[in-house]
């Protein structure tokens, strides 16, 4: 295996080699324009050992997506070998390997999930946490494709969109969407784990509440974010406890900032524990 890239603070690594053991990983790109990644998805898929759960890359046209996954190890699927031996250049990216705490070990599980809304716009997320408390995504439970806490995000979103829309009569605006997201974020923040890379056709979107689990690095005309840094350049953490949003590169929104980091707690360990075993 690959030996993994680390950053030093203060003379010290950061703690992300052990979290990293405990949390799926996220990657994303966003870009004016297409970048060679070959390089930086060998280095992020190579977490897949200790990820063995699913494997998945969402690339975006517009608003079209062409979604490739499997619910198993990245290391041990010929199908990713092959692929990443191919040449991939993208200007839009999410890509995500699974260590799962809730959700069988099944493809409709396995991230990037892809949704649309009721105006045709395509959704895309990918979450690295775990929701312990949320009664406004309950109702979800009955309805979603899977059985992830992560799917249930996602079918909120596109809940209130299309409610929003509804009301509206008319499709949201970027502005409008974003105003949606960071309210939805406020609402579901509290309590739980909430690393999440979101594309709605046109923004890219990105929030972290837990300390050191998320970084972005510029790279000319590019954003790059992943759960630990990829290579040598200047990687840096996700400011926490805000929801971004990035345009062809460009951060064009800042959300409203919210004191719902997470910390972990033993109940909160011993609640994964009991679902992990169950899986």
């Amino acid at each position: 295996m690959r030996k993994k890239i680390k950053i030093a603070q203060n003379g010290h690594n950061t703690i992300y080699e052990e979290r990293r053991k405990s949390m799926c990983e996220l990657f994303g790109v966003d870009s004016a324009k297409k970048i060679p990644l070959n390089e930086l998805l060998r280095e992020f898929f190579s977490d897949g050992t200790e990820h063995p759960h699913g494997w998945g890359m969402a690339f975006f046209y517009g608003n079209a997506v062409s979604l490739e996954k499997q619910p198993q190890s990245a290391v041990t699927s010929n199908y990713l070998k092959q692929r990443l031996r191919a040449k991939i250049e993208t200007d839009k990216m999410i890509a995500h390997i699974r260590l799962a705490t809730r959700g069988t070990m099944d493809y409709e599980n396995t991230h990037p999930f892809v949704m649309r809304d009721n105006y045709d716009r395509t959704w895309t997320l990918a979450h690295n946490g775990t929701i312990f408390e949320s009664e406004v995504l309950e109702p979800f439970v009955a309805t979603e494709d899977g059985d992830t806490d992560s799917e249930r995000i996602l079918c909120y979103i596109i809940d209130q969109v299309n409610a929003a829309q509804d009301e509206k009569g008319a499709a949201l605006t970027k502005e409008e969407r974003f105003a949606l997201l960071n309210r939805i974020i406020l609402e579901i923040a509290p309590e739980n784990k909430l690393n999440l890379l979101i594309f709605d056709g046109e923004i890219m979107y990105i929030h972290t509440n837990y300390k050191d689990s998320l970084y972005r690095c510029r790279k000319d005309k590019a954003i790059v974010m992943a759960t630990r840094p990829l290579d040598r350049d200047k990687w840096k953490n996700v400011p926490m406890n805000q929801l971004l949003a990035y345009e062809d590169g460009k951060l064009i929104y800042t959300g409203t900032k919210h004191e719902y980091e997470f910390v972990d707690s033993e109940e909160k360990m011993h609640m994964l524990f009991l679902d992990f075993a169950n899986l």
